[in-house]
Formats: C-alpha cells, structure tokens, sequence
C-alpha cells in the first residue's frame, strides 16, 4: 500500500505496535478494534474518553525520544497536523505513514485502508458514514479558522468539503488552502451561515455576537476538522443545525 507521500509499505502482520499523532486517527482506530496496537498518542489524544496510552507531546511538539522509547512498528502523522521535520526524524527508527484526507470519500478510502492494515472489520464503520451523509436544501456559508488575522477555508479543504456534501456552497471555494480576508470582505458575499468552530482558533460566544450574519456556533471544532469517526458526527451535526 501507498500513503499520500508516494511511499510503499508493505504489512505482512498487522502492526504490533503504533504511535498515533493524529487525535482523529486515534479515535478511528478504537473504533475499529485496533485498540491494542496503540502504544502512544498525543496530548490532544481525547476521544475515546479515558484513553489510558503513554502521552508523547503535542501534534506539533511530540517528543521524539518519547516515542522512540516507545519502539513502535508504525506512526501515523497527517500533513496538515504535524510537522514533516519531526516525521523525517521519526523515519531514522521506525515507519511514518502519512495521511492528508480532503473529502468525506477520502476519509471512507482511509478508513478501509486502515482496516487492511490492522486487519479489521470495516464494514460497520463506513455504514454509519454513509448513513450519515445527507443532502438538504442549498445555502452559501464560510467557515473561519483564525481570527488575527482572519483565516478561512478555501475550497481544497476537507472541511469545505464536509459542509458542501450537505448541500451547502462555498463562497469561497474559488481560493485555496486558507486565504487570510478580512471579516468586512467575506461578510460582503452575503453568506447564508456564518459556521464558527472553536478549534484551530478559539472563537468565542462574543465573536458570534460581533459577526453581522447568521452564526452557527461556537460548536465542537472537532466537528468540522476532525476526520474518520468525527466525520460521522460532523455530519450528524450539520444534519441538525438546520
């Protein structure tokens, strides 16, 4: 099998040994009953609840020698979540396997490949996510993920693409990655729905309050950036907001 960097691997036993330092990948890898390959997980490491794994650090602060003395046989990283720097040093002794999921189909890919890894059973899992998916009436929205300055989810992103699959419409999908606007400019395209999750950027009760537009949230930023289990839910959420 490949990962998003073009590296082979080749599994001839599921991994004994995992690191994962990527909160949303942890979580997908419980839920498929890989629970016992996990050997270490970040600080950010919250879902399932009472996750009891040695903690090696922060997405983008991990402790290499934490996880060295961890001696796994694989680590997850995700391109947006961590950094290539500390990957490249993790690759000196173990495995790296990098993930960059951008659409809910990229997320069912991912969650089936992990099961071939892991030789688990995915068919329950990718039924909820197809369950899950829905398609309302249309409306325009932007979602922010910074405020100083102001950040916004181009076009590219899967949290874009998590939103359209609902029936949604981008006003800015035109632009990639995460142009930086300002607020007065966006809310001048007249969007719909202003969605407002609390993660990368802590927004708050008072942003939504300053934004002349309808706000949704401050909600769960999990909802919206999170992939794998959290797709579900992100979707079951968009499902009631409306």
């Amino acid at each position: 099998m490949i990962d998003v960097l073009g590296r082979s691997f080749e599994f001839a036993r599921p991994p004994g040994r995992v690191v994962s330092l990527v909160p949303s990948l942890t979580e997908t890898l419980f839920a498929l009953g890989a629970a016992e390959s996990v050997a270490g997980i970040t600080d950010f490491c919250i879902f399932p609840g009472n996750l009891d794994r040695p903690r090696v650090g922060g997405t983008k602060t991990p402790s290499v020698e934490r996880i060295r003395a961890l001696k796994p046989d694989l680590v997850y990283v995700n391109l947006e979540e961590n950094l290539r720097r500390h990957a490249d040093e993790i690759a000196s002794f173990a495995p790296v396997f990098a993930t960059e999921p951008k659409t809910i189909d990229d997320v069912a890919a991912l969650i089936r490949l992990l099961g071939e890894i892991h030789r688990c059973e995915t068919g329950g899992l990718i039924a909820e996510l197809e369950a899950a998916r829905h398609r309302g009436e249309p409306f325009t929205f932007v979602v922010p993920i910074w405020k100083k300055p102001w950040m916004w989810c181009g076009g590219d992103t899967y949290v874009s693409n998590l939103v359209e699959s609902t029936g949604g419409r981008n006003l800015l999908r035109h632009r990639t990655r995460y142009p930086s606007i300002d607020l007065h400019d966006v809310l001048a395209l007249r969007p719909d729905v202003v969605f407002l999750p609390d993660e990368p950027y802590a927004f708050t009760e008072e942003d939504a309050r300053a934004i002349d537009a309808h706000v949704v949230g401050p909600f769960p930023g999990h909802l919206f950036t999170w992939h794998g289990v959290r797709t579900i839910e992100g979707l079951r959420f968009l499902s009631r907001w409306r």
